[in-house]
């Protein structure tokens, strides 16, 4: 029985031989394969063999079963990938054609610059959080020490929606007293606030109605305006270059005493004064201060044990002199040609 089943693979094998396409050698595997075929066919010799022949016979079939199913397995894979081949070369490109180029968008040049200060002070410890931009009158004015009667309260500055105590944020800066309110008075604040904000102007080349603020607040034991100082000059220096050096002049605001005006040295000029300086070597661009004591009472704040500076720049006008924009309409138009000279900003041309 063994000749005969050495007999019928090497018969298999010859027939697999001559098979040149998977259509064949389906023809080849039914003829032999199926129920009806030579290698189902010898179990019929079964009935008529001893219990140790069925163990014997079993294994040997088993055997040549396998040894086929492997033979037909491998000249499949083969002719499979054959046929592959041949459709790919049939049906290949021709890749040394003229291609479209496709252009990338990148992110808005004020998303790109707000998401860089983030980066700079996320890395300083800071959290960024975010408030409504529909405010209400004591957050936006009454707990930051801007008390009813202010200027700042002039309906001309100021979008009011229901009389005068809800209306769309003139600043970041209800954000940072939410944030001292959720602190109780009991634990250190380290934040920024970037986001929208909205006052009454006439949009020209430098004022628009909605503009961007990224607003800075640190609150903790012991602070002074040295730390503002160098917090200023890190940002300063990662936005604009390593050379810049920043300078203090006293200012007034409401919500912080003492109150500063930030300058840069002119990054044009190195100092020396230009047009973009108006030839003085300095250029505004936040305003600061430590946190008044009438605002950190109010958000629960102990003045004797507590203090803190805080920090705010316009998105625009950062933008604005970082990539030498001359007019701030550009972030908000729709005009490609205008906005296309930005488009390698946070990627790749």
């Amino acid at each position: 029985m063994k000749e005969k089943m050495d007999l019928l693979l090497n018969e298999i094998k010859e027939k697999l031989n001559k098979v040149t396409d998977l259509k064949q050698l389906d023809e080849v595997r039914i003829k032999y394969l199926s129920k009806k075929g030579p290698i189902n066919e010898l179990t019929n010799h079964l009935k008529d063999l001893s219990q140790d022949e069925k163990r014997n016979f079993g294994m040997l079939l088993n055997n040549l079963k396998t040894s086929v199913s492997n033979l037909f397995d491998d000249l499949k894979e083969k002719l499979e990938m054959k046929e592959l081949n041949k459709k790919l070369e049939n049906e290949k490109i021709d890749i040394t054609l003229p291609a479209f180029k496709i252009s990338n968008g990148k992110p808005n040049i004020l998303e790109a610059l707000v998401e860089e200060v983030e980066d700079i002070l996320i890395s300083m410890g800071y959290d960024v959080v975010d408030g409504p931009e529909i405010e209400e009158d004591k957050y936006n004015f009454e707990m930051l020490n801007i008390p009813k009667g202010h200027p700042a309260r002039d309906a001309q500055d100021t979008f009011y929606i229901e009389g005068e105590e809800l209306l769309l944020r003139s600043q970041t800066s209800p954000v940072q007293v939410r944030e001292m309110l959720k602190g109780k008075g009991e634990k250190p604040i380290r934040m920024i606030c970037p986001g929208k904000t909205y006052r009454r102007d006439d949009d020209d080349a430098t004022h628009s109605h909605q503009f961007m603020q990224i607003e800075g607040l640190l609150i903790d034991k012991n602070i002074s305006l040295s730390d503002l100082k160098g917090t200023i000059d890190i940002i300063v220096k990662k936005l604009f270059g390593e050379k810049i050096e920043t300078r203090f002049r006293p200012s007034y605001y409401q919500f912080t005493e003492p109150s500063v005006e930030v300058d840069i040295s002119c990054f044009n000029c190195d100092g020396k004064g230009c047009n973009v300086c108006k030839h003085t070597g300095w250029i505004t661009i936040a305003g600061a201060g430590l946190v008044h004591p009438n605002v950190l009472k109010m958000s629960g704040y102990d003045p004797n044990v507590w203090s803190g500076f805080a920090f705010g720049f316009g998105a625009e006008r950062m933008a604005m002199l970082k990539y030498d924009i001359d007019d701030c309409r550009t972030f908000y138009n729709n005009d490609l040609r205008a906005n296309q000279n930005f488009d390698r900003i946070g990627g790749d041309e």
